[in-house]
């Protein structure tokens, strides 16, 4: 019995998130029923974290123990050759017996997508969040900084679970706004953990304030615990999860 590590890539759209869940289509879901193909026969598979129902993935991390007499190439086609069109293991490698994928990770990493326009974009908007009015772009990635360090993130997001040692205390390492060619901005963020919906309200809320509906000093107010933020949160679509980080276990 080998544990193996994989590397998932999903379009969102057609899952109810990344968790197992009853009589839902899920991205745990789907890879479970693949590993039983190969006789793979445990309770549950391992996840890096959980996503939402339209949440995207590059960089999904599990983690799975299974009896293989093969190559691990050979299970990474396996695998694939079983898994649905919207769902793939972009690498699969052997891994030490107890890593964890969620517990063993330092650091997370998602892109979200936005782009502003007055009239819809059928085909851009499966992956991007489209809003109007236009935004202040030099506000935009001039706000983006206020996040870095480390805050009580409690106006911004909640643990998934009201864990009586939780906290909401999160540690952001880059928060960054780029302007693209084709006119499509992307927020790209890395920090120790996230709460729930965190990068989706950071999102909204930084939008809202470039558009002038939020001045910037609540914000500010708010991650000082010293105010409540305006109520919103942007589209599951524009979201993707582009990479989990394991430090050395040297």
């Amino acid at each position: 019995m080998a544990r193996y590590q994989v590397i998932l890539a999903y379009d969102g759209t057609g899952f109810s998130g990344s968790q197992r869940q009853a009589n839902s289509r899920t991205v745990q879901g789907e890879l479970e029923k693949a590993l039983r193909k190969q006789g793979w026969s445990d309770r549950s598979v391992l996840l890096a974290g959980r996503t939402d129902t339209g949440v995207h993935a590059t960089g999904q991390v599990a983690a799975f123990d299974l009896e293989w007499t093969h190559s691990a190439d050979k299970l990474l086609w396996a695998l694939n050759a079983d898994l649905p069109s919207d769902l793939v293991i972009r690498s699969l490698i052997p891994a030490l017996a107890d890593f964890h994928p969620r517990f063993d990770a330092v650091s997370r990493a998602y892109l979200y997508k936005v782009f502003f326009q007055p009239i819809r974009d059928p085909l851009r908007e499966k992956f991007l969040w489209r809003t109007w009015p236009a935004v202040d772009e030099d506000a935009l990635k001039r706000n983006a900084s206020m996040f870095l360090g480390t805050h009580d993130f409690a106006a911004i997001g909640s643990r998934t679970t009201p864990a009586p040692r939780g906290t909401t205390v999160r540690t952001v390492t880059k928060a960054e706004w780029k302007k693209m060619p084709d006119g499509e901005w992307q927020f790209e963020v890395r920090a120790n953990a996230f709460l729930y919906r965190m990068v989706r309200r950071l999102v909204f809320v930084q939008v809202s304030v470039a558009q002038g509906r939020c001045p910037v000093e609540k914000v500010q107010q708010a991650l000082s615990k010293q105010g409540a933020l305006l109520a919103g949160l942007s589209p599951a679509h524009g979201l993707t999860l582009v990479e989990v980080s394991y430090g050395s276990r040297d």
